[in-house]
């Protein structure tokens, strides 16, 4: 399978970092295609801009974005790496949302009914966060990151989430929980 990875963390050293090295190597050791686009090392622009908002409504779009899109378009299975941050994405990554999931790219209205337009793509998503599981469900912020994220963008443009991880009290994770972790990941992508 064709397995693109869209990775936010600035810190290669972080254990986003690590997790992102566990995937590639897993998949490519069981002989799947991976490519990976690191949005910090390529210094992705994540600013939408009028003229981003323009071109979209003409079905136009800057090469950095058109890049990206062939990058999904390529892709049968889409890995999200990133931290939770301020109970979101990290801005990088939702300027990559902003202007990658296009109208008319990832979505589009058919007679003011919404379409996803990434049918038959499944996903992965791969979060950190600092407060624990029970923190987050006591809030809901589980559902909430759920609602925003899962059903707000990946299956609103018709992706499939095949899972979404939740690492919790990732700033004090020790060695054994990550390698606990990590099992799950390869678990899940050796299915």
């Amino acid at each position: 399978m064709k397995h693109l990875i869209i990775y936010a963390h600035p810190n290669a050293q972080s254990l986003n970092g690590h997790l992102k090295q566990v995937v590639v190597e897993h998949l490519n050791k069981n002989g799947h295609q991976v490519k990976v686009r690191d949005l910090y090392k390529q210094n992705f622009n994540p600013v939408l801009s009028l003229e981003d908002m323009e071109g979209q409504r003409k079905g136009q779009v800057y090469e950095d974005v058109k890049i990206e899109q062939d990058y999904i378009d390529w892709a049968d299975v889409i890995t999200f790496i990133y931290p939770i941050w301020w109970t979101g994405l990290p801005a990088i990554m939702k300027g990559y949302i902003d202007r990658v999931f296009s109208y008319g790219f990832a979505y589009r209205y058919d007679q003011g009914v919404q379409k996803g337009l990434l049918v038959g793509k499944q996903t992965v998503i791969i979060n950190t966060h600092g407060k624990s599981h029970t923190e987050y469900c006591d809030l809901g912020i589980d559902k909430a990151l759920r609602l925003t994220s899962d059903k707000g963008i990946y299956i609103y443009c018709g992706l499939d989430v095949k899972q979404h991880f939740f690492f919790d009290k990732a700033d004090k994770a020790n060695s054994e929980t990550i390698e606990q972790w990590t099992t799950q990941i390869k678990n899940l992508f050796s299915k």
